[in-house]
């Protein structure tokens, strides 16, 4: 993913503001409402908790997987708030992608001292 993206920038920058003023610590459910409320403010249109249908062979298994934050119908975002990443967190939002279709996706830890060390930029 070309790093110099308007929308992933636009979407780093808002996790940038949000782990400036709250830090590491808190609860992803926390985070996740602030970069809602950041998004927002920076006129960035996105859906909150989207759910996610899974299919296997013809049949609808229902809808229990939920992305956290789906900006401009394009970027999924995936937040954790863990002591580090893990390829279980990488193997989620792929399968978000593959799932619904996008192409693109970030992931973003905010239980870091520097938000830099916890973005991984994914595509599928």
């Amino acid at each position: 993913m070309d790093e110099r993206d308007p929308l992933t920038q636009s979407v780093i920058g808002a996790a940038i503001e949000v782990h400036r003023i709250l830090g590491p610590g808190l609860l992803e459910s926390i985070y996740q409402k602030a970069m809602c409320h950041e998004l927002f403010l920076r006129g960035v249109r996105h859906l909150p908790q989207q759910r996610v249908p899974v299919n296997y062979k013809g049949v609808n298994l229902g809808d229990d997987l939920v992305m956290d934050i789906l900006v401009e119908d394009d970027l999924v975002v995936e937040l954790k708030a863990v002591e580090a990443l893990a390829p279980i967190h990488e193997a989620q939002l792929l399968t978000y992608l593959k799932l619904t279709g996008h192409r693109r996706g970030l992931l973003l830890n905010f239980n870091v001292r520097l938000l830099k060390d916890g973005i991984k930029r994914m595509v599928n």
